[in-house]
C-alpha cells in the first residue's frame, strides 16, 4: 500500500459517545449468533459468482436470506433488476449499508464481493434488532455491477440514495493491516473510432485517408501526455480496430483510452487534454473523429468521512484488529463506485483483512482467500464494525454533527452528473 496522506479532522467536536454499551452489546452479540449463517451467505454467493448486471441468483440469495428472518424486500428498483432494498426503524436519521455481489468474468468473486455482501446483511441485521432503541433507520442496498458498470451511480441518478444521511460498506484486502479510511483513483474510459476513406495502398495511396495513423498519432500523443500529469494518475491506450487487409488503406481504426485520476478536478483537466490529442489526430490525417464518452459512468475518488471512519476504526481495534487512519491508496491505484456517492453523503469505504498472506485481487487466489477461515472470521468482524458504526451515528447527535462538517470541509456534496459532463470539442 502507498501512503498517500494522513487527514485528522480539523472541526473535532467534544462529547461524542456513540451508542450505549447495552446497545452495542446487543448489535455484537446478534451478529455473532448469525456468523454461522453469514459466512454459508458468503459461501453462497461465491459459489453463484454472477457478473454485473446479471447477479438474479445472487440477489435471489440474498433477499430469501432476510425475507427467512423476517424483512419485507424489494427487488429490482430503481431501473436495475438486481438491486435490492431491505430497511428497520422509520424516519431519520437514515443510515445504508452497501451490498455488492458481483463476480469477475473467468474470475469469480476474486475480488471478494462475496464478503462485502455477507458483512453487509451482517451488519443490517444487527442494528435492525437495537434500531427501535436507536430510532431513526437503517438500510440495506444491494448496489449491482461494482466492476465495469458503476451499478452505484446509475443507483443515484435514479434516486436510490435521495433519502440517506450516510453511507458506510467495507471491502476485503489482504496483508497484516487495514485501513479505516483510503484514497481511490477516478476513472473513466472513451471509446475512438477514426474515420478515413479506403484506396488501394499500392496503386492510389493517394486517394485514401489512413484512420490507422490517425489511430497511431493519438498513441503516441496519448504517451507524451503520461510525462506530464500526476504521478498518482493514470493513461491507459488500446487499439481496437486497425484494418484488415495490408495492401489496402485502412478506413476504420479504432481504441480505448482509460483515464484514470486522484482527483476529479484531475479527472476533468486530463480527458479534456486526451480530447484534444485525438482532435489533433483526426486533423493531422485528414480523418473523422467519433468518441464515445463513459460508456458506462466514470468512477469518482472516495471521500472517505474522518468522523465515521474514526468511530470504525475504534470498534475494528477493539475486535483485535490492526487497523490504520492513515488515508492511503489502496493497491497503487484502485477504482471503486463507492467514491460516487461519497461525493454525495458523508461516507466510509474501509478494507478488511480476509489473509496475512498477499494477494493480488482481480485473482483466483484473491477469491480463494475470501472463503477461507480468515475471510470467515472478517464477514463476522467486518459487520460488527460497521453496525457499530451505524448505531453510533444514529444515536448521537453530536456524532452525526461531526460527521456533517467533516463532510463540508472536504468539499460538501458535488453535482456527480454535471462533473461528469463528457469534454467538449473545438
Amino acid at each position: 500500500m502507498d501512503i498517500v496522506e494522513t487527514r485528522p479532522s480539523k472541526l473535532t467536536l467534544t462529547g461524542i459517545l456513540g451508542a450505549p454499551e447495552s446497545i452495542a452489546r446487543g448489535i455484537t452479540n446478534t451478529i455473532e449468533d448469525l456468523s454461522t449463517d453469514l459466512q454459508e451467505l458468503s459461501h453462497g454467493i461465491h459459489g453463484i459468482a454472477e457478473v454485473g448486471f446479471e447477479e438474479r441468483l445472487s440477489v435471489a440469495f440474498t433477499a430469501e436470506f432476510l425475507r427467512y428472518r423476517g424483512f419485507s424486500v424489494q427487488v429490482g428498483r430503481y431501473g436495475l433488476r438486481t438491486s435490492l432494498r431491505a430497511e428497520a426503524g422509520s424516519g431519520s436519521p437514515k443510515v445504508a449499508v452497501l451490498a455488492e455481489y458481483d463476480a469477475l468474468p473467468g474470475v469469480g468473486h476474486g475480488c471478494g464481493h462475496n464478503v462485502i455482501c455477507a458483512a453487509a446483511v451482517g451488519a443490517f441485521l444487527g442494528v435492525a434488532a437495537k434500531v427501535e432503541e436507536l430510532g431513526g433507520s437503517v438500510v440495506l442496498i444491494g448496489t449491482p455491477a461494482e466492476e465495469n458498470g458503476n451499478g452505484k451511480e446509475l443507483l443515484a441518478r435514479a434516486g436510490a440514495f435521495d433519502d440517506i444521511d450516510a453511507v458506510v460498506m467495507l471491502h476485503p484486502f489482504t496483508g497484516e493491516y487495514e485501513a479505516a479510511s483510503f484514497a481511490s483513483l477516478a476513472v473513466r474510459d472513451v471509446e475512438v473510432t477514426f474515420h478515413g476513406v479506403a484506396a488501394h495502398a499500392s496503386s492510389a495511396p493517394h486517394m485514401g485517408r489512413n484512420a490507422l495513423d490517425a489511430v497511431v498519432a493519438a498513441y503516441q500523443g496519448i504517451a507524451a501526455l503520461r510525462q506530464h500529469i500526476p504521478a498518482t494518475d493514470r493513461l491507459h491506450c488500446l487499439i481496437t480496430e486497425g484494418g484488415t487487409a495490408v495492401n489496402v488503406v485502412p478506413h476504420l481504426a479504432g481504441a480505448v483510452v482509460e483515464i484514470r485520476s486522484l482527483d476529479p478536478a484531475g479527472l476533468v483537466d486530463i480527458s479534456q487534454k486526451v480530447q484534444d490529442i485525438l482532435e489533433g489526430a483526426a486533423l493531422m490525417t485528414g480523418t473523422r473523429l467519433e468518441t464515445n464518452w463513459d460508456p458506462f459512468p466514470a468512477y469518482l475518488p472516495v471521500r472517505s468521512n474522518d468522523a465515521l471512519a474514526a468511530r470504525y476504526h475504534g470498534h475494528m481495534s477493539a475486535r483485535g484488529r490492526a487497523i490504520t487512519l492513515e488515508t492511503e491508496l489502496v493497491g497503487g491505484g484502485w477504482s471503486t463506485d463507492l467514491g460516487n456517492v461519497s461525493l454525495r453523503i458523508p461516507s466510509i469505504h474501509p478494507t478488511v483483512s480476509i489473509s496475512r498472506e498477499t494477494a493480488v485481487m482481480h485473482t483466483v487466489e484473491f477469491g480463494q482467500h475470501s472463503i477461507s477461515p480468515a475471510g470467515d472470521t472478517a464477514v463476522v468482524d467486518g459487520a460488527v464494525g460497521l453496525a457499530l458504526t451505524m448505531a453510533d451515528y444514529l444515536a448521537d447527535a453530536r456524532l452525526r454533527e461531526q460527521v456533517q462538517l467533516d463532510f463540508e470541509a472536504g468539499g460538501g456534496a458535488v453535482d456527480v452528473e454535471r462533473l461528469l459532463t463528457p469534454p467538449t470539442g473545438k
